[in-house]
């Protein structure tokens, strides 16, 4: 772009800016490789760093100041002085180790802005821009007056156009785990001052704070995405609003000192993100946030693979069995306490014959493994004490034998999934973690579900604390030492590092399943466009029997959905590692249904995202990735290979799924992707006319029907329902 074009930009910028900086000398800026996107850099006459981000020519991000306020006192928020600027590009295609697609076209313009002062602190920003998006960070060189530094706040800002209506979730420096809001950026002050429900672990990070990642929507139609990228040795960021000038400041998870970053130059920031998209679909398709993280650091990956799973967790959940074993201790001392000499309880769901039920029926039905929590001493008294010594993650329980259950399992082809639940005793974790991993390579385990439920210990640190983002990567490094692969739960929400680390095969840090009543209707087409921007989700989807009163006699409470909304999250919703979380004795109920469960891949080639609103519908269509349809499976096939390879030969195969909030509407859907000219049978999971979430939440249909590349489909989905459609080439 030539200098004209530079001082018109500044003046557009500069003309629909109100409460912002003001006296800003527009320097550089960097357009994105299809020329629509265009970020600037400027200095305010007091050294005071901004940026702006616009579309066609119309700003999407005000101008919006730059910097740190640090522990000491100092700023690096004004006084700067450009000393020079480095631009380049990238167009490279990567293939991720598991996937919505085989290939990633990671493609950007980039700017390195080098900034200085006279008192010899020396801060620089990057810019990478995409077609779907920005990312900067700030980058502290070597040769710095700044060497080690503490941070009391980062400032940066995003100054939006308007009042946009937002899909957010309020500010917390401990879990994400509540629904959504719906609302103008004016009503966040207002919502935001209702009692929150409670959670096991939560803290308030202000009144005016939301959470990333923040999905938009302009007046104009444009969807826009604030989120953050690639969160190493750096604490979790919120976003506090001023509701005066609907401008966004990020606002850091503090560590138990209150500091809120111990940085050692030289070092660099998170990317702080903004995703711009013309159609919802097109933010379901970017992957903004996954090419702002390094490549693999692996060199060998051919033991990480995707996992289809059931479990003895879903009973636990509803009250039906418990975790612990005895009602004889109610205080635990590891290795002191006997529970030889104790009486059992009788409710204990991870007993021998309870585990081999399961392992039987997921190895009938072509499942890769299972997991199985409250295996471990412990359980008695883990929570709510904020013990130090917690679990040891090695010793089992009397009634579940560790070594015959995995002979079992093995013998069924299944793999078992360990379970290590740390009640958030970080120190305990790390403490025991070694002889843990080991103990999963001795019985073949190659798959783990960490928790972190309760407040953090070291006493003082939250959940998105610096040290505690260190720790949670300090796990999924040394896992990756042994070969195993990582589902963390009440975790940080991913940023897009398992594309570096790809053991993290799934993570929560969201309201799942297990939260039952609670969540609402249009929950699930939210966590697309937020949560599951940064990495894929365990949501553990697959509730057959929404009455719990049914599921455990004496407990109460109906989750809002039908199962054909639940069979619609399984192509919805990306996940290697993916769920059937209902109980054995639920499913066989419903054998035909759970036909598409067995039926469905979790691991893709291909993703197309058909139609969606947030908060509204979503419909997604995926084609399987042939190499890896049996690699979860310990031995024998798996029942998605079956599917797949029909007569013992590949046949072409599609998934299409749909899932609505609490109205019901119908949908389209255009079967234009399949191979022209090749009939395929479809297999059709839908609503029945009278299904609907409150009144009928069980009646669906299955149709069999001949289908093309020319079939166009109206499907019907209930109030907070759904379907499911497999093809395969005839």
């Amino acid at each position: 772009m030539n200098k004209l074009s530079k001082i018109l930009l500044a003046l557009i910028v500069t003309a629909c800016t109100s409460g912002n900086p003001e006296n800003v000398s527009w320097q550089q800026l960097v357009q994105s490789p299809d020329g629509r996107l265009e970020a600037s850099f400027g200095l305010t006459d007091d050294g005071i760093p901004v940026y702006a981000l616009s579309f066609d020519g119309k700003a999407v991000v005000k101008p919006s100041r730059l910097g740190y306020k640090l522990m000491d006192g100092s700023d690096l928020q004004k006084g700067f002085k450009l000393e020079g600027t480095e631009e380049g590009t990238l167009d490279e295609t990567w293939e991720p180790v598991w996937g919505e697609e085989a290939q990633i076209r990671n493609h950007y313009n980039e700017m390195l802005v080098r900034l200085g002062r006279e008192d010899g602190v020396k801060m620089n920003v990057r810019f990478r821009l995409y077609d779907d998006g920005l990312g900067f960070r700030y980058e502290f060189p070597m040769e710095n007056k700044l060497t080690y530094f503490k941070v009391a706040d980062e400032l940066t800002e995003f100054a939006m156009t308007g009042d946009h209506t937002a899909w957010w979730l309020p500010g917390d420096y401990d879990t994400q785990e509540y629904n959504y809001t719906e609302s103008k950026l004016s009503e966040i002050r207002a919502k935001n001052a209702t009692p929150r429900p409670y959670n096991a672990s939560q803290t308030v990070a202000s009144a005016m704070s939301v959470q990333t990642s923040l999905q938009m929507k302009t007046a104009e139609g444009l969807y826009v995405n604030i989120h953050e990228a690639e969160v190493l040795d750096y604490p979790t960021t919120n976003l506090e609003l001023d509701d005066r000038t609907m401008t966004f400041t990020t606002l850091l998870t503090p560590d138990a000192q209150g500091v809120k970053g111990r940085l050692q130059a030289p070092c660099h920031s998170p990317w702080r993100t903004v995703q711009v998209c013309e159609k919802a679909t097109d933010v379901l398709a970017s992957r903004l946030i996954l090419n702002l993280n390094e490549p693999c650091a692996l060199d060998d990956v051919s033991w990480i693979h995707p996992v289809k799973y059931m479990g003895v967790w879903w009973e636990m959940i509803t009250g039906k069995t418990h975790w612990s074993y005895t009602s004889d201790y109610p205080s635990v001392q590891l290795g002191v306490t006997d529970y030889a000499k104790s009486k059992p309880h009788g409710r204990h769901g991870a007993n021998n014959e309870n585990v081999r039920k399961v392992i039987d029926f997921a190895a009938e039905n072509g499942f890769d493994a299972i997991l199985v929590e409250g295996w471990n001493e412990g359980w008695e008294d883990w929570f709510g004490a904020q013990k130090d010594y917690v679990f040891d993650f090695v010793t089992p329980y009397p009634d579940f034998d560790l070594p015959a259950l995995n002979e079992y399992a093995h013998s069924k082809g299944i793999r078992l999934v360990m379970h290590h639940e740390s009640s958030s005793s970080t120190i305990n974790y790390e403490r025991h973690m070694e002889a843990a991993y080991n103990l999963m390579n001795q019985y073949g385990y190659d798959a783990v579900k960490s928790g972190y439920v309760g407040d953090i210990i070291p006493y003082g640190e939250h959940h998105y604390s610096q040290p505690i983002i260190n720790h949670y990567h300090y796990a999924v490094v040394e896992a990756a030492k042994h070969h195993i692969m990582v589902n963390a739960h009440e975790a940080v929400r991913p940023t897009g590092l398992c594309r570096t680390w790809p053991n993290m095969i799934g993570n929560e840090s969201a309201m799942g399943t297990e939260f039952r009543a609670d969540i609402n209707p249009g929950h699930t087409t939210i966590l697309p466009f937020t949560r599951l921007q940064g990495g894929p989700m365990d949501y553990t989807p697959g509730i057959f029997e929404q009455d719990m009163s049914i599921t455990a006699p004496g407990e109460t409470g109906k989750m809002r959905h039908t199962i054909a909304n639940q069979l619609g999250l399984y192509v919805t919703f990306y996940s290697p590692l993916q769920m059937a979380a209902d109980l054995v004795e639920n499913y066989a109920r419903f054998m035909d249904a759970f036909q598409f469960i067995k039926d469905v891949a979790v691991d893709w080639d291909k993703s197309l995202y058909l139609a969606a609103e947030p908060g509204a519908y979503i419909v997604t269509a995926r084609h399987p990735k042939l190499s890896t349809l049996n690699s979860g499976r310990l031995s024998g096939t798996s029942s998605v290979y079956d599917y797949v390879y029909k007569d013992g030969k590949a046949h072409d195969v599609w998934y299409v799924g749909g899932i609505t909030d609490e109205n019901a509407r119908d949908v389209e859907v255009a079967l234009d992707f399949l191979t022209p000219g090749v009939v395929y049978e479809g297999i059709l999971y839908t609503d029945a006319p009278d299904a609907d979430f409150e009144t009928n939440p069980q009646a669906y249909n299955i149709t069999n029907l001949d289908l093309s590349s020319e079939s166009v489909l109206t499907i019907h989905m209930a109030r907070s329902g759904g379907f499911a459609l497999s093809l395969r080439a005839k």
